[in-house]
C-alpha cells in the first residue's frame, strides 16, 4: 500500500502547521521536536522562528544530541551555549538528550551492520515525536532528511561513532580513522533510524522543508550557498516516503540550473541507498501518493 505524502509549494511557518494538520493525527503526551540546531557559522539551517508555530502547536520540547566531531556541538556545555546563541532556548524548552550518561542502548532488529544503536537517554522521557527536517545535501550521506534526523540526529556521540564506523567503534576520538565503506555506513543509518521508529511506532510525524538547497549539511560550519531554488514543504507519517518524494522532486527540477550540482553530491555518495535500506527494514515505503495542497 502506498503512503500519503502531502506537498505544498508555499514555504511559510503558517503553511507548516497546515501540512501537519493534513496528516490527521494528534501527537500524544510529551512531544519531542527533533530539529537541527545548526553548527556555528552555518548560514542555511532553519531558524527557531520558522519552526516556532508548529512546535508551539504540538507543545514540543526541542531535542538534539551531541556530535562526534570538532565544533560547537560536541559537548553538552558548548551545545547548550550554541542553542542559546541561535535562539532555540529563547523560544522553547531544549533538551540535549545525551547530556548525561549512560546512553540508551537499543537492539537493532534485523540489523546486518549494527547489533545495537545508542540513543540519547532522555529520549525515554517522550511519548511522541515530530521530526522537523531541513532537506538538503550532505557531504557524507549525499542528502539529509527525515531518515538522517532519526538516525544520526537521535544517536548520542557514541551512537554516531557506531553508525559512521558501521559498528566498529563507539569512540569519537578514533572513529574518523575507521569510517565504513559507503553503503555499509548508509545501511547503518537506516538500521539506527529503525530503532527510533520502533520506539514511537505510530506516534511520530515528519515534515521536510525543501529550501536553502545546498549540497552541504547544516552541520557544516563552512557550507556552500544553496545551488537550487526552493521547492516546498512535504509532510507524512512515513519517513521513507517523505524522503523519497523529496528526492523525486529534485530529479523533476530539470529546469533548475543547480540540479546537476546537487545530483552529483547525491549520486556520488549513493544517497538513495539509505532509502532503499530503510524500506528493506520495514520502516516505510518508497511507493507513495503525492497530494498537493
Amino acid at each position: 500500500m502506498s503512503s500519503k505524502v502531502f506537498f505544498s509549494r508555499e514555504i511559510t511557518p503558517e503553511k507548516v502547521i497546515e501540512m501537519y494538520d493534513a496528516l490527521g493525527i494528534t501527537l500524544p503526551g510529551k512531544v519531542a521536536a527533533k530539529v537541527h540546531s545548526g553548527e556555528k557559522g552555518n548560514q542555511n539551517f532553519l531558524r527557531p522562528e520558522f519552526w516556532k508555530p508548529v512546535i508551539d502547536k504540538v507543545g514540543g520540547t526541542v531535542v538534539e544530541c551531541n556530535t562526534a566531531y570538532e565544533g560547537m556541538r560536541n559537548s553538552a556545555k558548548k551545545h547548550m551555549e550554541l542553542l542559546s546563541y541561535h535562539g532555540w532556548s529563547k523560544y522553547f524548552d531544549v533538551d540535549i538528550m545525551d547530556s548525561e550518561k549512560p546512553d540508551l542502548a537499543v537492539p537493532v532488529k534485523g540489523g546486518k551492520v549494527l547489533s545495537e544503536n545508542r540513543l540519547g537517554r532522555n529520549i525515554k522521557k517522550y511519548d511522541s515525536m515530530i521530526v522537523l527536517s531541513h532537506f538538503k545535501g550532505h557531504p557524507m550521506g549525499g542528502y539529509g532528511g527525515a531518515l538522517k534526523q532519526l538516525s544520526i540526529g537521535c544517536a548520542s556521540s557514541e551512537g554516531k561513532s557506531l553508525i559512521h564506523s558501521a559498528g566498529y567503534t563507539d569512540d569519537q576520538n578514533i572513529v574518523w580513522k575507521h569510517t565504513a565503506p559507503q553503503d555499509r555506513f548508509l545501511e547503518a543509518m537506516a538500521e539506527a533510524a529503525s530503532t527510533v521508529t520502533e520506539m514511537f511506532k505510530d506516534k511520530i510525524a515528519y515534515i521536510n522543508i525543501m529550501c536553502n538547497l545546498s549540497v552541504d549539511c547544516d552541520c557544516c560550519a563552512v557550507a556552500e550557498d544553496p545551488c537550487m531554488k526552493d521547492i516546498g514543504i512535504l509532510s507524512s507519517t512515513d519517513p521513507v516516503a517523505v524522503d523519497q518524494a523529496c528526492l523525486d522532486l529534485i530529479y523533476a527540477a530539470k529546469d533548475d540550473p543547480g540540479q546537476a550540482h546537487f545530483l552529483e553530491r547525491l549520486e556520488s555518495r549513493h544517497g538513495i541507498h539509505t532509502v532503499e535500506a530503510a524500506e528493506m527494514l520495514g520502516i516505510g515505503s518508497r511507493d507513495y501518493e503525492l497530494i498537493e495542497i
